[in-house]
């Protein structure tokens, strides 16, 4: 049989022959993809020569994402429906701080600046202050006194100085308004969240869960006729000064109720309770419980691994972990992030190396948890940059390496009720709708 491969066919006729098709197309392809290597070296060559074109394309060439295009909700109605709010709370702050510096510049622009002056009217002329602060009593006391010339004379010279340093910036301003628009340097922000910003409703609202034990004490068991043992031990490896209990002893035993779990758990000083929920044998969602009196919120659990499962994993030694909760800048969200920091105690050990990561994205949380160790710089790897795109001092010459020891899964939201109830969903909180804009995200 003849080989068509070699040949090459003329652009825009499509044989007849299937042979002469795919051999057309392989051509095609190839010739397409040379010219972009081409223009791909080309264009490497020159931005090496001048780096100012590499800056300029990659301004160009920003990834428009859904998380950029998030948009959000204006502050507006009664607090009791705050939760559902889809507000950047530290946006807000920083807001309202600017508002509350303009405004105090306005009053003293206002009510003291016309007290000084007609203080400085009513002065003597001798007063060498006063004479600073108003030109004109300057220029008259030029004409009166003789003697006060020179101290005129300075206070022009300090006030021809002050006028050219403010008006140097505003030239600099201009030049880089008319500078094209450079990306800086990744990672631009930082999405590490600020428990400081939670509103004042918040903490009114649920002021145990705003103020938790510095040793918290969890317990862990699971829905009714669970088969889920082995998962459950791992939530107790994954959580400090936690204890699992079935939640019955046989198929025939008392089917306790989550209230009931609740009162036992409080009696004994239990500050959490942790219900991991099955379907089909697998993890499907998993409830916490604030105790004496709640909040209870309801989360479902998808993608969940082991971490024997997990390539080169590690293996857990029982430190207490350290926390970070990542991206949480919502109310909702710091609500979430409260009740997750009162799971964790306020004082890690250090030398186990071990951290717990939330980060939340779209409204799911990924639950990590790795082991790091500190190792020298390779020749090939960059400066560690820092929130504000600028190199960090210090630790030119150090890196971190993780291992993950598990378990990965991850979370979402789906309700938060008010206390403990006898059936879970009567008087809510919070409950998730199904949202049509997908660019509005709760947490």
């Amino acid at each position: 049989m003849a080989s068509f491969k070699g040949e090459k066919m003329p652009v825009g006729i499509k044989p007849k022959n299937k042979l002469r098709r795919q051999s057309a197309y392989t051509s095609l392809k190839k010739t397409k993809e040379a010219e972009k290597r081409d223009a791909r070296f080309q264009r490497k060559r020159e931005e090496a020569k001048n780096p100012a074109l590499r800056e300029e394309r990659r301004a160009r060439n920003v990834p428009v994402t859904i998380e950029a295009k998030r948009k959000w909700d204006e502050p507006v109605g009664d607090e009791e429906d705050a939760l559902g709010w889809a507000v950047d709370v530290e946006r807000l702050a920083k807001k309202r701080k600017l508002d509350e510096e303009a405004r105090a510049g306005e009053e003293e622009e206002g009510t003291f600046a016309k007290l000084k002056k007609l203080d400085a009217e009513g002065a003597d002329l001798e007063d060498d202050a006063e004479a600073d602060e108003e030109e004109e009593e300057e220029e008259e006391e030029e004409e009166e006194a003789e003697a006060d010339s020179m101290l005129d004379s300075d206070s022009e010279n300090e006030s021809d100085s002050d006028s050219d340093s403010s008006s140097r910036p505003s030239k600099t301003k201009s030049k880089r308004n008319l500078d094209p628009p450079k990306r800086a340097a990744s990672p631009t922000t930082s999405t590490a969240t600020n428990l400081e910003l939670s509103p004042e409703f918040l903490k009114q609202k649920f002021p145990s869960l705003f103020a938790p034990p510095a040793n918290p004490k969890i317990l862990v068991t699971t829905s009714l006729h669970s088969t889920l043992h082995n998962e459950a031990q791992i939530l107790v490896s994954l959580l400090p000064n936690s204890t699992y209990i079935r939640r019955s002893a046989h198929a025939h035993a008392h089917k306790y109720s989550v209230r009931e779990i609740a009162a036992f758990a409080t009696n004994r000083e239990y500050t959490t309770l942790v219900i991991l929920m099955e379907d089909q044998k697998k993890p499907a969602g998993l409830d916490i419980v604030h105790l004496p009196s709640g909040p209870h919120f309801h989360f479902s659990i998808s993608n969940w691994v082991e971490g024997k499962k997990l390539p080169g994993h590690g293996n857990p030694t029982g430190h207490i972990p350290e926390l970070i909760l990542n991206n949480f800048r919502t109310p909702l969200g710091l609500l979430t992030a409260h009740l997750f920091q009162s799971l964790y105690p306020t004082s890690p050990e250090i030398e186990g190396r071990t951290v717990v990561t939330l980060h939340n994205q779209r409204d799911y949380i990924f639950v990590r948890r790795h082991r790091y160790v500190f190792r020298e710089k390779k020749g090939t790897e960059k400066n560690i940059v820092g929130a504000d795109g600028k190199e960090v001092k210090g630790v030119e010459g150090i890196r971190t390496g993780l291992q993950e020891l598990g378990p990965r899964f991850t979370l979402k939201l789906r309700r938060v009720d008010r206390g403990v109830q006898w059936k879970s969903g009567q008087e809510w909180e919070w409950k998730s709708r199904m949202e049509k804009q997908r660019t509005r995200f709760n947490m």
